[in-house]
């Protein structure tokens, strides 16, 4: 079985968001009944809390609880470069930013 890796925004995201992501199932109800029946592996062991955080690197896996076999698997992973400039492209510096800038004038337009 491929892991393949699913990149996401922040540092962790909870359990029942990437195994939809992940697209290891294909709706959020479905993906709630397979962690609350153990068929769910983080780290290989089952987990059945929807909520658990998981980062970067963490293993997660579908399996079939008759078969054991492993149906799907997915890793958390990051698409922060390290060592990269920030999203602005730069070291954001407080002491020569604009303290006239209006965020409410630029949202509106």
């Amino acid at each position: 079985m491929q892991i393949h890796d699913v990149t996401i925004r922040d540092e962790e995201i909870r359990l029942g968001q990437f195994v939809k992501l992940a697209n290891l199932v294909e709706t959020g109800g479905l993906a709630k009944e397979l962690i609350a029946s153990g068929a769910v592996l983080v780290n290989g062991e089952p987990d059945t809390r929807r909520g658990k955080v998981l980062r970067v690197g963490d293993e997660v896996a579908v399996r079939d609880l008759d078969t054991q076999e492993i149906l799907a698997a997915a890793r958390v992973a990051s698409d922060q470069q390290p060592d990269e400039d920030d999203e602005l492209g730069e070291y954001f510096d407080e002491a020569t930013a604009d303290d006239d800038f209006d965020p409410e004038k630029w949202r509106n337009m």
